[in-house]
């Protein structure tokens, strides 16, 4: 059976699991879905046409399933979909999606949201995914599976955050930031890439070292990104963290792809 405190008000039609732990002066709307052993600490509001997966655990004050900052919002049945074994800490806000970006916001499993963080309408984010502390996405924006963000970075809207990728501490990234890569700045820029974070993560040295020889072709001075990227994709084939990059420059997008400070954009 769950566990609701007293002072906590949770409307009549949301589903909670039998493990559920609704702490202290909580509110859970009406369209709400809290999966088994989905604990809401205190003073937590989830509203909206949200589901929260099994094992989730949310702090006090986060906002979770309000209605997005978007003017162009009409009321639309949008949704809000996290996933399992997240810990969404104090503070964090989180809004469904709109017409205008597919109608759903989505939050991946096993991710860190610490205080202050901010996921904006139509957002799409993997799983394993570190924002820390005040680190803020607008609305569109797609993260990858093991990407860490800074704490007060801020990432505009429609960019694309590849795999494992490391954003910087107060960066604004306007562009989109190739899996793997490391970048930081006002305006945020390629500094190199993440290779703590794949040592962390198990990858080879064969594969870092691969990963760094194509790197420096990549973002060489020589030609356009274009001609690059096609021969690096050459010389570098089959090596799977190569192949990430190369796929995620070619995949369509909005934005430009973020490189090292006075690099050729192409």
């Amino acid at each position: 059976m769950s566990r609701i405190h007293p002072t906590a008000i949770v409307a009549s039609r949301a589903k909670l699991a039998r493990d559920v732990v609704i702490g202290p002066y909580c509110v859970v709307g009406e369209d709400v879905t809290l999966d088994a052993g989905v604990m809401l600490r205190s003073h937590v509001v989830v509203d909206g046409r949200t589901t929260i997966g099994a094992g989730t655990s949310i702090f006090p004050f986060a906002s979770i399933g309000l209605e997005p900052q978007d003017l162009k919002y009409r009321g639309e049945k949008s949704t809000l979909v996290v996933g399992r074994n997240n810990r969404i800490r104090e503070h964090v806000t989180m809004n469904p999606g709109t017409a205008g970006g597919g109608m759903v916001t989505r939050v991946g499993d096993n991710c860190l949201f610490m205080v202050g963080a901010h996921i904006a309408h139509d957002c799409q984010i993997a799983n394993n995914v570190i924002m820390a502390n005040n680190a803020t996405l607008a609305g569109h924006v797609a993260i990858e599976d093991y990407a860490v963000l800074g704490g007060l970075c801020a990432v505009h809207q429609h960019v694309r955050i590849g795999k494992h990728a490391m954003i910087g501490g107060m960066s604004g990234v306007e562009r989109d930031v190739i899996p793997y890569g490391q970048v930081m700045g006002d305006r945020a820029r390629l500094c190199g890439l993440n290779v703590i974070g794949m040592q962390r993560r198990g990858f080879s040295r064969e594969d870092i070292q691969s990963l760094r020889n194509a790197y420096q072709l990549l973002f060489s001075s020589d030609g356009t990104l274009s001609d690059r990227v096609n021969e690096t994709a050459e010389r570098f084939g089959g090596i799977a963290p190569v192949d990430d990059i190369i796929g995620f420059i070619r995949a369509d997008s909005s934005r430009a792809i973020c490189q090292p400070k006075g690099a050729n954009d192409g």
